[in-house]
C-alpha cells in the first residue's frame, strides 16, 4: 500500500515519494504517464510515473535499476513484452500461457510480472459493445504479443470458436496451438477463402495489428464488404479513436468499439496492482482524452 496525501488534488514530489513508469522503444508517444499521473492525483497516492526510453541492449540494466532504487511498478510496452520475462524472478500463470508481460511490480526487490492486455480489454468489450460472448464466433486479425492476450482472454470467456487469421499462417497456428486447451481455436491466412468466410460468419471481427494507426489512418486491415451488418467489430487502436476501418464498419451497420477502453483498463489493473486501491478509471479516461483532443462524454 503507497503514502496517501492528506488534503490536496496535487502530488509534491518528497523523500517519500514513490516511483513508477513504463518502458519501450519508442517511448515518446505515450500518454500512459498524463492517465497514471492523474490516477495518482484522484486518489492521493505520494507517487509519480515516468516514461523511460530503453532500447533492447540495456534492458538488464534497467531491471538492475528498479531493484536499486526501488521502482515499486513499471508498465512495458514495444518491444520489451516478452524479453522482460527473463529478467524477472516471478511470472503470473496468465501472462506465463500469453507469453507476454506488460505490468511488473516491485516488492522489496522481488520482481512479478503480469499481463492486464487482455482482462483490460474484454472488460472494456463487454462494458461498451458485447456484454455477452460465451457462445460467439470471433475472428481475431493478427498474431503478434497484442493478439496473445487478446486471444487469452477472449478464450475465458467460453466463445464458440475463435479464428486467428494472419499473413503469415505458421504465426498464427504457433498461437493457436498454444491456446487450444483454452477453447476451440483455429489459424487461417488471411488472404483466401477460408479466411474470408471465417469474418462474415463472425459476431465479433478484432483486430490487433497496428493497421489503421497514426500516421496511416486509411489503411484498413480487412475489406469491409465482407462483414455482417450486425457483427461487433473492435479495434485495439486508440489514435484515431475511430480508425477508417471502425468508421466504415459503422456505416455498414456494425457496432463498434475502439481501443481507448483497453488502454484504460489495462492501466487501471496495473495501478491496483502497486497500489491496492480502486483505479479513478473515469479520470483517467477523461484525461487521455483530453490529451487527444477529445471532449469527454457527459
Amino acid at each position: 500500500m503507497q503514502t496517501r496525501l492528506d488534503g490536496s488534488d496535487r502530488i509534491a514530489v518528497d523523500s517519500s515519494t514513490t516511483l513508477f513508469g513504463v518502458i519501450g522503444d519508442p517511448i515518446r508517444h505515450s500518454k500512459s504517464p498524463i492517465m497514471m499521473n492523474r490516477a495518482f492525483r484522484e486518489t492521493g497516492v505520494n507517487g509519480v510515473y515516468a516514461a523511460f526510453h530503453v532500447t533492447a541492449d540495456k534492458l538488464g540494466d534497467f531491471w538492475l535499476g528498479v531493484r536499486a532504487m526501488g521502482i515499486r511498478g513499471v508498465n512495458v510496452t514495444i518491444p520489451h513484452k516478452l524479453d522482460v520475462m527473463r529478467h524477472l524472478d516471478f511470472v503470473d500463470e496468465g501472462a506465463r500461457r500469453i507469453g507476454a508481460v506488460n505490468t511488473v511490480v516491485n516488492n522489496g526487490g522481488m520482481l512479478t510480472g503480469y499481463n492486464t492486455d487482455g482482462i483490460g480489454y474484454v472488460r472494456s468489450l463487454k462494458e461498451e459493445a458485447m456484454p455477452e460472448l460465451k457462445g460467439k464466433r470471433i475472428a481475431v486479425i493478427g498474431a503478434g504479443g497484442a493478439a496473445r492476450g487478446i486471444l487469452y482472454a477472449l478464450l475465458g470467456e467460453r466463445p464458440e470458436r475463435v479464428s486467428v487469421l494472419n499473413r503469415t499462417e505458421s504465426r498464427a497456428r504457433e498461437l493457436a496451438d498454444a491456446m487450444s486447451d483454452r477453447g476451440e481455436v483455429e489459424a487461417l491466412a488471411a488472404a483466401g477463402t477460408d479466411a474470408d468466410e471465417a469474418i462474415r460468419r463472425a459476431d465479433l471481427v478484432v483486430n490487433t495489428t497496428s493497421i489503421g494507426m497514426y500516421p496511416y489512418v486509411a489503411d484498413m486491415p480487412i475489406d469491409i464488404s465482407l462483414l455482417r451488418p450486425d457483427a461487433v467489430c473492435s479495434d485495439l487502436i486508440y489514435n484515431p479513436l475511430e480508425t477508417a476501418w471502425l468508421a466504415g464498419a459503422r456505416e455498414r451497420g456494425c457496432r463498434t468499439h475502439g481501443g481507448l477502453g483497453m488502454f484504460i483498463y489495462q492501466g487501471a489493473y496495473a495501478f491496483e496492482y502497486w497500489t491496492g486501491l480502486p483505479a479513478p478509471a473515469q479520470a483517467m479516461r477523461e484525461t487521455v482524452l483530453q490529451a487527444l483532443q477529445v471532449p469527454a462524454a457527459t
